[in-house]
């Protein structure tokens, strides 16, 4: 079992940065790939950014450029760093790890994660 708590979730006005955290304990090792997904009023949740333990990372083609995963495997932290935000990035923002032996590319797929934090929301204005 792993848990994860996410903190560092605010409002912000466009163009602004923003950075999420997420602690994660429980049976943590080093084959658990790890992600952020974000979750707008009334639309599906989706991947933004994704990192395997070995450092691969995957994002979302609406936030590359713009957003940063990154992973503290001493502390069991995932961070994501956000620039230049837009009120289309306004959501919950969710932190979400599975099981991912290998040297495989970490996936965005939803159906892949199978442990999820509470979420933590990100609101950008104009």
């Amino acid at each position: 079992q792993v848990q994860l708590v996410e903190s560092g979730g605010g409002s912000v006005q466009a163009g602004g940065s923003l950075r999420l955290s997420c602690a994660a304990s429980g049976s943590t090792d080093s084959r658990y790939c790890m992600a952020w997904f974000r979750q707008a009023p009334g639309k599906e949740r989706e991947g933004v950014a994704s990192i395997a333990k070995y450092g691969a990372t995957n994002y979302a083609g609406s936030v590359q450029g713009r957003f940063t995963i990154s992973q503290d495997n001493a502390k069991n932290t995932l961070s994501l760093q956000m620039n230049s935000l837009k009120t289309e990035d306004t959501a919950i923002y969710y932190c979400a790890a599975h099981f991912c032996p290998g040297w495989a590319r970490p996936a965005l797929v939803r159906t892949e994660y199978n442990y999820w934090g509470q979420g933590t929301q990100v609101t950008v204005s104009s």
